[in-house]
C-alpha cells in the first residue's frame, strides 16, 4: 500500500480504494490486514480497509462491511464497528468504544472511551485507569476536530459539529456544537431559518462559518508569510500588528501558534523589538526599532501605543511575555497623566483620546501581571474616568454636528476596553451607555447597506455585550441589531483569504481580506454570538486583545 515514492492515495482516502484499487494494491492491503489478524485476532466481516500508516494496537477490533481506517488513525483497546463505519485520519478511538452502522469519525477527531482517577493521595500517572466506555449509534456524523469523552452514548441520527467537546450523552436526532456540546435543533425539524432563503438558520450558519476558516487557517497565515516577515495582506509592508494578528488567528482557529515560522522565531521576533528603555514597541523601521539607523526614542501614541496591546496578548499566547516593564507609562508622574487626560481632545477626537486611555491601562495592567509594579497610577486614571464620565449618556466626549456619536462610541469601546473591562470594573452608567451606542448603531452613515468596517461594528458590539453584565435596558433592540450584523459578517468570508477590514464597500475602502480584517471579524463574530447567546456553537474563543474575561481584577 506504501508506493515507491511514499503513501498512497488510498492511505488518505480510503473510500475510493473498493472502486480504484489494483490487483497488485489489494493483494498488498490483504497481506497487511492478515498480519492485523494474526498479531491482534481481527474480525472482519466482508470488505475493510486498514492503512499501514494507522497505529493499530487493540485487544479486540470488530469491523462490518465496508469499513476503513486511515492514515496516522490511533486505535487501541476494545473497538467495536458496524458496517459502513469509516475513522479518517489523524483520529484517535481509545477504550471501549462501539460504534452502530454508518458512523463518520472525522479527521482530527479523539473518541476517548476511558479516564483517570484524579484522588489527591498520588500523581495522577499513577492513578487507575477507569473505563465505562462510549457508544454510538446508527447514522451519526462527528465532524472534525471534535472530542467525546468516556462515558457518552450518542444516539442515532445525531451530528455532532466540528470542534465540539462532548461530555453529556447526546439524544437520537440531535445537531450539536460548542465547547460543552450543546444542541442546536433536531435534524427531523428544522428551525425557522434567519438568513436569506436558502442560507441555512443562524447556529448552522455559524458551526459552518467557523469549519470552514478552521479548514484554511493555514492557508489564510500562508497568504501573509512572505518567506521572513507577515504582512497583513500580500503586497503589503511587514508591520508589528500583521505578526500579532498572525499569532491570534492562530490561537484561534489552530488552538496554537501560526504552523511558520517556528514558535520560538516569533517570540523572539516580538520580545527582542521592545525598547528596553521605555518599555514601548515601535514599528518596523521606526525610532527605536532595531532597524532604526539613527537610534531615536519611541512615543506612548499611535501604532506604537497599540502594540502594547497586540505585542502583549500575542505573547500571552505564546506562553511568554514582555522582557521590559512598560516605564513609558509607569514612570509618567501622576500630575502628568492627569494634565494629559484633560489635554486630550474628547470634543472633536475622543476615538484617539479613547485609544490613549487604553493604551496606558493596558500599560498599567502589563506592569503589575508582569513586574509588580503598581505605583499611584491606577488610581488616578480611574479617578480621573469615574469624575469625567457624562452622567448624561454614560460616555466621555461629546457628538459633533458632523460624525454625530461616532468618535464617542469608538473613544468609549477603546477606554472601556483597557480599562473597566480589562480590570473586571463595572461601568458607572450603563443604561445611559446603552442608550448612546444603540442611537450610534442606527446612523445610517456607518450601518447603512452599502458601509460597514470592523471598527465600527466592533465599537458597538462590545460596548453592547460589556454592558449586559450589568443591565438588559433595551436588550432586545440590541439582539435585533446584533442578528442583523452577525448576518452580514458570516457572509464576507473569502475561501483561502480571510476577510477584510470592510465587508461593504465605501469611500476609500477596499475588500482585500488581511489578517487585521480576519482577526477583528473572528472577535467581532464571537462577540455577536455570544451577546445572543450562540458562541458556544464556534467552538472557538477569544484569548488575546479581545478575550472576554478581565485579564484582571483591580486590586484593592
Amino acid at each position: 500500500m506504501t508506493g515507491p515514492t511514499g503513501p498512497s492515495t488510498f492511505d488518505f482516502r480510503p473510500w475510493l480504494f473498493w472502486d480504484h484499487a489494483t490487483e497488485e494494491e489489494r493483494r498488498a492491503q490483504e497481506a497487511h490486514l492478515a498480519g492485523i489478524r494474526e498479531e491482534i485476532g481481527l474480525d472482519a466481516a466482508g470488505k475493510v480497509f486498514i492503512s499501514p500508516l494507522a497505529a493499530v494496537h487493540t485487544e479486540r477490533l470488530r469491523m462490518g462491511d465496508f469499513c476503513y481506517i486511515a492514515a496516522h488513525a490511533y486505535v487501541t483497546d476494545d473497538i467495536s464497528m458496524g458496517s459502513d463505519c469509516t475513522v479518517n485520519p489523524y483520529a484517535v478511538v481509545r477504550g471501549k468504544v462501539s460504534l452502530g452502522d454508518a458512523v463518520r469519525i472525522g479527521a482530527h477527531t479523539s473518541l476517548l472511551g476511558f479516564n483517570h482517577s484524579t484522588e489527591p493521595d498520588r500523581p495522577v500517572f499513577r492513578q487507575p485507569v477507569t473505563s465505562r466506555g462510549i457508544r454510538v449509534g446508527d447514522d451519526v456524523w462527528i465532524g472534525s476536530n471534535v472530542v467525546v469523552l468516556d462515558g457518552v452514548t450518542i444516539g442515532d441520527h445525531a451530528v455532532i459539529g466540528a470542534g465540539s467537546v462532548v461530555t453529556k450523552d447526546v439524544p437520537a436526532w440531535a445537531m450539536m456544537a460548542g465547547n460543552p456540546a450543546r444542541p442546536i435543533r433536531d435534524r427531523r425539524h428544522p428551525r425557522p431559518s434567519t438568513a436569506p432563503a436558502g442560507g441555512g438558520g443562524l447556529e448552522e450558519r455559524l458551526v459552518a462559518f467557523a469549519g470552514r476558516a478552521r479548514e484554511q487557517a493555514g492557508e489564510v497565515l500562508a497568504r501573509c508569510w512572505t518567506g521572513e516577515r507577515y504582512v497583513d495582506r500580500p503586497g503589503a509592508r511587514p508591520t508589528v500588528r500583521a505578526w500579532a494578528d498572525a499569532v491570534e488567528i492562530a490561537d484561534l482557529l489552530l488552538g496554537g501558534p501560526p504552523p511558520t515560522p517556528a514558535r520560538e522565531e516569533i517570540v523572539a521576533f516580538l520580545r527582542d523589538r521592545q525598547d528596553p528603555a521605555t518599555g514601548l514597541v515601535p514599528e518596523i523601521g521606526a525610532p527605536g526599532s532595531p532597524e532604526a539607523a539613527d537610534g531615536g526614542r519611541p512615543e506612548l501614541e499611535g501604532i506604537t501605543a497599540y502594540h502594547i496591546l497586540s505585542v502583549g496578548y500575542a505573547l500571552d499566547l505564546l506562553g511568554t511575555g514582555f522582557q521590559h516593564p512598560i516605564t513609558a507609562v509607569s514612570e509618567l508622574a501622576p500630575e502628568d497623566l492627569l494634565a494629559t487626560l484633560d489635554g486630550l481632545d474628547w470634543a472633536r477626537n475622543a476615538w484617539t483620546a479613547g485609544s490613549w486611555v487604553d493604551a496606558v491601562g493596558t500599560g498599567l495592567y502589563r506592569n503589575l501581571s508582569g513586574f509588580g509594579v503598581r505605583g499611584p497610577n491606577l488610581e488616578t486614571l480611574y479617578g480621573w474616568l469615574l469624575t469625567r464620565c457624562r452622567q448624561a449618556h454614560g460616555m466621555w466626549g461629546e457628538p459633533d454636528g458632523d460624525a454625530g456619536w461616532l468618535q464617542v462610541v469608538n473613544g468609549f469601546y477603546r477606554l472601556t476596553r483597557g480599562t473597566f473591562a480589562q480590570f473586571g470594573q463595572p461601568l458607572p452608567y450603563p443604561e445611559r451607555a446603552v442608550d448612546t451606542v444603540l442611537a450610534q448603531s442606527r446612523d445610517p452613515r456607518y450601518f447603512g447597506p452599502d458601509t460597514g468596517n470592523a471598527c465600527n461594528v466592533l465599537d458597538v458590539i462590545h460596548p453592547l455585550w460589556l454592558t449586559a453584565r450589568q443591565t438588559r435596558h433595551r436588550r432586545a433592540e440590541g439582539e435585533a441589531w446584533a442578528r442583523e450584523q452577525l448576518d452580514r459578517a458570516l457572509g464576507g468570508w473569502q475561501d483561502g483569504a480571510g476577510l477584510s477590514f470592510a465587508l461593504t464597500i465605501g469611500p476609500g475602502e477596499t475588500r482585500t481580506p488581511g489578517l487585521q480584517g480576519t482577526e477583528m471579524w473572528l472577535a467581532i463574530i464571537w462577540l455577536l454570538s455570544d451577546y445572543l447567546g450562540l458562541s458556544d456553537t464556534l467552538g472557538y474563543r477569544p484569548r488575546g486583545v479581545h478575550r472576554p474575561e478581565p485579564a484582571i481584577h483591580l486590586p484593592t
